[in-house]
């Protein structure tokens, strides 16, 4: 008999698979002994009282033998003499978008700026330890996009738009622990995540796909509405019978290409702010009810937003354990990123604390048209390169001294190997940005006692959330409404944000080539 069954136990019961397989036996009335297999299908913390519980549900199999878990294996084909799909950017959407032309049998030919996952480690070293910044090949460009080198957060609200456990099951297919398959919140982590994507790399080679590396599209051939081809940074031509659009929300020269082209292109919201650092001590003490967190519990996360002058103010890509990394992808702009080890073990929780920006808070930006956030968000980041000394050391400020408008005589420790620099980050900011963030820290603290705190850094710019530029595409087909056998893709394009729904955007772009295709 198989039976699914959820209980709920103490963080050491469920630390322990004895322990939790002796609870879902005495409450399936049967004898461990009875108890052939169990495989955990759902597992999350309730931290809302002090009493923490971790609630479990698992798939028992009793008196008979355990199935393995099902996991899909894609049916994917050799595509070697396949229709040509150029796929523009080799991140979590353009990798998705290529596994999913291979199960089509059209021939995924990727393109990519920056360099493999193994390669692009030099050009992180050299923006952390020297302050050069690649171009090309940096947190935000190279094989796997800003995931591989941005925490791997595999939670997502995107059900509608695709199968999500279709894209972790992929991950776990090409070695992403099955934890992403339990877990409320699945994770895999800075240092694991290389692995994973050059393993679907090469799955894309054995199956006919190419990948082409350190090659970066400067120019696209247009002819009776269709794109036949790209050029590169080289002047070498490359053909294909449909592109897919996947480079991200930070390739800005794509952005103005496309506007050079006149091909259409919207202005959209985003949000622009900054990074807040505590010691994670402090928000696990805060989180478990001023107990520590012990040998059972991870660290803890948080999730905060306020409403401040017709605003939301709110925390994003919250990194428990984490740290803080420049993630800026020209030499004269400083941008900062979080990230987080499989493990979270870092002495230090780092988000970023953004406010919503709206298009009405970029009428000084009009003549920019549709470039009009983006030019906004490289001004800010310009001016944070400067204020740090044009190097990559960050302007910071005590989080209580940033809300009192008081430049910071020492700042706190912290995970930002480039160095912090005190600056009066509440009056480099934007005013209508700094104003709302100032507001909604004393109110975070209402919420989190504790989290307003002067161990606390406030560190500038967290600018690079989502796309300030969307490029349309028809709702159905997703195709562009001027260049037909163009796709745009997933964050780059403003319709995803996070690697499970820009997974789900590329597969469902491939399926969109491949409806194409066939008329």
């Amino acid at each position: 008999m198989i039976k699914d069954i959820a209980l709920v136990c103490s963080p050491k019961e469920a630390a322990s698979k004895l322990e939790y397989e002796k609870l879902f036996a005495a409450k399936a009335g049967i004898s461990l002994q009875d108890l052939k297999g169990l495989q955990l299908l759902n597992r999350s913390i309730d931290a809302r009282a002090r009493n923490i519980k971790v609630n479990l549900k698992a798939r028992l199999f009793i008196g008979e033998e355990a199935l393995p878990r099902e996991v899909l294996k894609p049916n994917y084909q050799n595509t070697s003499k396949g229709k040509r799909v150029l796929i523009i950017g080799c991140g979590p959407a353009g990798m998705f978008a290529a596994l999913r032309c291979i199960e089509l049998g059209l021939k995924p030919i990727i393109i990519e700026r920056g360099k493999d996952a193994q390669a692009r480690r030099r050009d992180l070293k050299a923006i952390t330890r020297d302050h050069i910044v690649n171009p090309d090949s940096n947190y935000c460009f190279g094989e796997g996009g800003a995931g591989t080198y941005s925490d791997g957060k595999l939670y997502t609200r995107s059900k509608k738009r695709g199968s999500v456990k279709r894209v972790l099951d992929i991950l776990v297919n090409h070695g992403a622990v099955e934890d992403i398959l339990i877990d409320a919140h699945p994770h895999i982590g800075t240092n694991k995540l290389p692995k994973v994507v050059a393993a679907m790399r090469q799955t894309i080679i054995d199956f006919g796909g190419e990948i082409h590396f350190n090659t970066r599209m400067d120019d696209l051939t247009i002819h009776s509405s269709r794109v036949s081809g790209i050029k590169t940074q080289n002047g070498d031509s490359v053909d294909g019978e449909a592109l897919i659009l996947a480079t991200g929300h930070s390739a800005r020269d794509v952005y103005e290409l496309l506007h050079r082209k006149k091909i259409a292109l919207e202005a959209k919201p985003f949000a622009m702010g900054v990074r807040v650092e505590h010691p994670q001590e402090l928000i696990d003490k805060i989180q478990y009810h001023g107990n520590p967190r012990g040998d059972y519990l991870p660290a803890a996360p948080y999730k905060l937003v306020e409403q401040v002058n017709e605003r939301g103010v709110y925390s994003f890509c919250m990194c428990p354990g984490g740290f803080i990394v420049p993630a800026a992808t020209a030499q004269n702009e400083l941008v900062v990123n979080g990230m987080s080890p499989s493990k979270r073990d870092n002495l230090f929780a780092n988000s970023g604390i953004v406010v919503a920006i709206e298009l009405s808070d970029l009428r000084a930006y009009q003549k920019f048209g549709a470039l009009a956030g983006m030019q906004f968000q490289r001004e800010c980041e310009q001016q944070m390169w400067h204020a740090g000394g044009g190097t990559q050391k960050a302007a910071a400020q005590k989080l209580t001294d940033f809300v009192k408008g008081k430049v910071s005589n020492t700042l706190n420790p912290t995970s930002y190997v480039p160095g912090l620099q005190s600056e009066p980050m509440h009056q480099i900011l934007p005013k209508h940005i700094a104003e709302r963030l100032r507001r909604a820290f004393p109110e975070f603290g209402k919420k989190m006692k504790g989290y307003y705190s002067e161990t606390a850094n406030v560190i500038g710019i967290e600018s690079r959330t989502s796309s300030p530029v969307r490029i349309p595409r028809d709702r159905e087909t997703l195709q562009h409404p001027q260049i037909t056998n163009l796709f745009p893709c997933a964050e780059g394009a403003g319709y995803a944000g996070g690697i499970v729904s820009a997974g789900i955007d590329g597969e469902n772009c491939a399926d969109a080539v491949f409806n194409y295709l066939k008329h």
